[in-house]
């Protein structure tokens, strides 16, 4: 009886003592954040202190990791021990992997803080720069432009390179639409663009002109105040708009590129649902629920499918609304769908989207969009959500620079993105026109502008070190596009894939679009998350309180207490 009293008392020991040294190396993971923001503040002076920091974790990590396992291997008393707790073994490995992991961890801590100190004191420092090179546009091309020559140029103390955007962040546009849903976050496609870089010098300014004549590219920051930059090499990928000239009234729709025009079509959206579901006129109800896209290209379709999708899932918060009251139109002036893609990719997407009820209006060009309606030839629809999706028109900064360019404004550059006319600019992406190997310029796709981005970054390099610079070329691996509820298609190297799979490649694809691994994981948690969820109904509000207050005013006639 006293025996089996004692063998339990002892096992009782034994698991508060595993489970105090369990928390306390769980403590000690989770404050590894928060030493390392101390360690960045104070910073990493010299090389002799990084070692010494570097060989005081590793002591204090792999040296409690050889000690249990020389416990567990050597060490004749220690089986004593599995009698009083059998998981005790389990509980040894788990505890080695944290240890290691934490060493790791620790040690990368150590050198990213090292290197971001070395980096700020080498731009601190640089003197006698012979070479100046300006990288005009921070979206997903001109980000990775800067990103490869810093690679390249960052290490050199005679180069500047200096990335200028009008915002602290580049857009990761394919993934804009289920972000418009509420099916990611917002900060999915849209991360910030200083903790991509290390010797690259960012300015948020918006870019007013390129004089090629000066070499300057003037920008205008947030405060109004006019910058000049000079230039010995400037790389313009600014990218391209929504053309608003092509359809008379194209005023009165919505546009589809910026984090702002998604989260306002998604406020619209639901504001539309809230109004219809107390709406007693038949017609204004109708209006209210009518959903029409212009343009049949891959912005046009993954967009209505993605607002498919989401109206679908939010109905069953709106009972006094029936699906078959729900109105979607798509409008293309080609004769199919999906004009830049496969005919594989386009088939799925028109049965997909007749089967969820859209009406697919192909080889129909608007002629004209009004204030609530859309009219062509045959006749016109009435709608509240009118979304403008049919092309693109260069940057008018680009379009306006001096040098040679094509009838749509864009710049002309040789096979190798130099530009045609002067040697000292390269362009890129939708607002160059850049002849393949066949002689037709290279679509106006992400995939051509991250490659180009590589190939630009090498020839200014080359350009600067006076070797000649190489041809872009570059073969597409194919396409993706994705509808809503996890339906998507591809077509990768006569490879076709369609539904979850499809998706999940697509997703999986412009996850390692991200620059960093840390940004990876974190959203790869997040999507993993989401798939057991629904997008949630929530209208963003951006007034201010005085607008609200004038709100409250307006519809009470008295100031709100």
């Amino acid at each position: 009886m006293d025996q089996g009293i004692g063998h339990q008392r002892l096992t009782l020991i034994v698991d508060v003592v595993l489970a105090l040294l369990s928390i306390a190396a769980l403590m000690s993971l989770a404050r590894i954040r928060r030493r390392h923001r101390r360690m960045a503040q104070r910073g990493i002076a010299s090389r002799s202190d990084l070692w010494s920091r570097i060989a005081f974790a590793v002591v204090l990590d792999f040296t409690l990791l050889i000690v249990l396992i020389y416990l567990a291997l050597v060490v004749p008393a220690w089986p004593a021990t599995v009698p009083i707790q059998p998981a005790i073994e389990i509980w040894l490995w788990a505890v080695a992997a944290v240890l290691s992991f934490m060493g790791v961890l620790e040690v990368l801590f150590i050198a990213h803080v090292y290197r971001q100190a070395q980096d700020a004191k080498f731009l601190a420092h640089r003197s006698e720069i012979a070479t100046r090179v300006v990288v005009v546009g921070g979206g997903i091309g001109g980000l990775a432009a800067a990103r490869h020559l810093d690679r390249l140029l960052g290490g050199r103390r005679d180069v500047e390179i200096t990335l200028v955007n009008r915002d602290n962040f580049f857009l990761l546009s394919p993934l804009l639409f289920e972000a418009c849903s509420g099916v990611l976050e917002l900060r999915h496609c849209a991360q910030p663009i200083r903790p991509c870089l290390r010797r690259v010098r960012f300015i948020e300014a918006t870019a007013q002109e390129i004089d090629v004549a000066r070499r300057i590219v003037r920008v205008v920051g947030p405060d109004s105040a006019l910058r000049e930059l000079p230039y010995d090499h400037v790389v313009i990928a600014l990218g391209a708009a929504t053309n608003l000239s092509l359809i008379p009234g194209s005023e009165h729709a919505r546009t589809f590129k910026t984090v702002a025009d998604a989260l306002l079509l998604r406020d619209h959206v639901i504001e539309q649902l809230e109004r219809a579901d107390v709406e007693a006129d038949v017609n204004r109800r109708r209006r209210l629920l009518t959903i029409t896209v212009i343009g049949g290209g891959l912005v046009g379709v993954e967009l209505l499918g993605e607002l498919t999708a989401f109206v679908d899932d939010e109905l069953r918060y709106y009972p006094g609304i029936r699906r078959d009251e729900l109105r979607f139109h798509l409008f293309e002036a080609g004769n199919r769908l999906l004009p830049e893609s496969k005919p594989f990719l386009a088939e799925y997407a028109e049965r997909l989207l007749r089967r969820r009820g859209a009406e697919l209006h192909v080889g129909t060009p608007v002629q004209e969009i009004g204030p609530a309606c859309v009219r062509w030839a045959g006749g016109q629809v009435e709608s509240q959500t009118i979304v403008l999706a049919a092309g693109i028109v260069p940057n008018t900064v680009a379009a306006a620079t001096n040098v040679a360019r094509d009838r749509r404004g864009r710049i002309m550059t040789e096979p190798t993105l130099r530009s045609t006319s002067d040697p000292r600019v390269w362009a890129f992406g939708d607002c160059a026109s850049t002849p393949s190997p066949e002689g037709t310029p290279y679509p106006a796709l992400a995939q051509h502008a991250v490659r180009a981005a590589r190939v630009v970054a090498r020839n200014v390099a080359a350009a600067i070190d006076g070797q000649p610079p190489k041809p872009f070329v570059y073969e597409p691996l194919g396409m993706m596009a994705a509808f809503g509820h996890t339906r998507a298609a591809c077509d990768v190297r006569g490879i076709k894939l369609t539904g979850f799979i499809a998706w999940w490649m697509r997703r999986t694809y412009y996850l390692f679009q991200m620059p960093r691994w840390d940004t990876r994981f974190r959203i790869a948690l997040d999507w993993t998350v989401s798939l057991l969820t629904r997008p949630d109904l929530t209208k963003i509000d951006l007034a201010e309180e005085r607008e609200l207050e004038q709100r409250n005013q307006a519809a009470n006639g008295s100031r709100v207490a």
